[in-house]
């Protein structure tokens, strides 16, 4: 955790770094957006592949929230598909 003085640095040099090199905090934007895609797409396939034995284990209610869950993510994976690539 940051001190307020190093959090008010910190974001100093961010600002001076936007500011001056537009093109490398794009880049960087661009690389943490692509992370979020992979961790979306991740958890995806992990409830893909453990919705039938949630549903054989825990039971149908189990099976039934997970695959809520899983509609919900495949939701938001297809409409923000396009920002992540």
């Amino acid at each position: 955790m940051l001190s307020k003085e190093d959090q008010r640095r910190f974001e100093q040099i961010t600002r001076q770094l936007r500011e001056s090199d537009p093109k490398f905090f794009a880049r960087l934007d661009q690389r943490a957006r692509t992370r979020r895609g992979r961790w979306l797409m991740l958890l995806t396939i992990a409830l893909w592949a453990s919705l039938p034995a949630m549903t054989v284990l825990a039971g149908r209610l189990a099976g039934a929230i997970c695959a809520v869950v899983l509609v919900g993510n495949v939701v938001l994976t297809w409409r923000f598909r396009r920002r992540w690539l």
